[in-house]
């Protein structure tokens, strides 16, 4: 058996980066869904994400591309782009040509991310990221973030999340979180469960309830010992590359060093989770039919919903 993912990109809103990470009047170069992009911000502090390369003679413009007011021009013959991907000016020519445009996706900025919708027929937005109030209030902390590359795709990574037998056996986890209900209606799913946690002080009572809307995107509620949330994002970089990033925010303590100690351990353990998971997921296969037992997690109902984001065929074994 040889490992092998049939999955194509997965459409939907993912998370391309921060806005912190590119300044008003700057463009740089991205590669996600195995395309070369070019992100840029206009002077007015709008993003916009755009396939790489000038459709005049195949420059990549997030390599040397200037942002000029609104628009992009190509390093190499200034040819000038708006945000909608049309050429709207050719220095050296009086005409424009209305036939040269940039694949243009749609995108916004929400809860401190930069996000872009992709589908690969280009239809737009067909579900809404929500606002997550808890980012940014001032009864929650400051966000805590983590970034890692797997060589995985995104849907091997979200199965975990309906696997909760693999918390023992990987995590060492001494309580298993006990699913109460699994339930998808379009693009969004939503899973309940109860956590028992066990202290120095006795065992305490939590949850741990996941709110995931489409493949790029879940909310993760922690409460027991601490209230935290986990806004996770995973994007595509290529058929066996993802980018998965963790956005943490906790509830805050009247003392801010109990906070900062509370955040600090809980970001700790689920990061040391993540670095657990990654060997198994770099190097497991994809099993169509697996052979589960009779008190594993809803992996198939999960398997269903998650293939509704697939717009192309699979992959052959060829």
């Amino acid at each position: 058996m040889t490992r092998h993912f049939p999955f194509p990109h997965p459409f939907g809103w993912f998370q391309v980066a921060y806005p912190e990470d590119i300044e008003p009047g700057t463009a740089t170069a991205l590669r996600y869904w195995s395309t070369d992009l070019v992100l840029w911000r206009d002077e007015g502090g709008e993003f916009h994400l755009q396939d790489a390369y000038c459709p005049h003679l195949g420059a990549h413009l997030g390599v040397g591309g200037k942002v000029v007011g609104a628009t992009l021009e190509c390093p190499f013959h200034g040819w000038t782009f708006n945000g909608e991907g049309s050429c709207v000016q050719i220095p050296y020519s009086d005409k424009v040509n209305r036939k040269a445009r940039l694949r243009t996706y749609p995108v916004v900025v929400r809860n401190g991310m930069v996000m872009v919708w992709r589908h690969p027929d280009e239809i737009e937005p067909q579900w809404e990221i929500p606002e997550i109030p808890e980012m940014g209030d001032a009864a929650w902390s400051d966000s805590y973030r983590s970034s890692y590359l797997i060589k995985t795709v995104p849907q091997e990574m979200a199965e975990n999340g309906v696997d909760p037998a693999h918390f023992r056996y990987v995590h060492g986890t001494d309580e298993v979180a006990e699913m109460e209900s699994y339930n998808t209606e379009g693009p969004i799913s939503t899973m309940l469960s109860k956590q028992s946690y066990v202290t120095p002080r006795g065992v305490t009572n939590g949850r741990i309830d996941v709110y995931t809307y489409g493949p790029g995107f879940s909310k993760v509620w922690f409460s027991g010992i601490v209230d935290a949330i986990n806004v996770a994002t995973t994007v595509p970089v290529d058929d066996d590359t993802t980018q998965v990033r963790f956005n943490f925010t906790v509830r805050k303590f009247e003392d801010e060093k109990l906070t900062s100690t509370v955040a600090d351990a809980f970001v700790a353990e689920i990061n040391k989770q993540i670095r657990e998971d990654t060997p198994i997921w770099e190097h497991k296969v994809f099993l169509s039919v697996p052979a589960l037992a009779d008190s594993d997690g809803p992996i198939l109902k999960f398997r269903k919903w998650y293939a509704q984001f697939y717009a192309e065929p699979m992959k052959s074994d060829a």
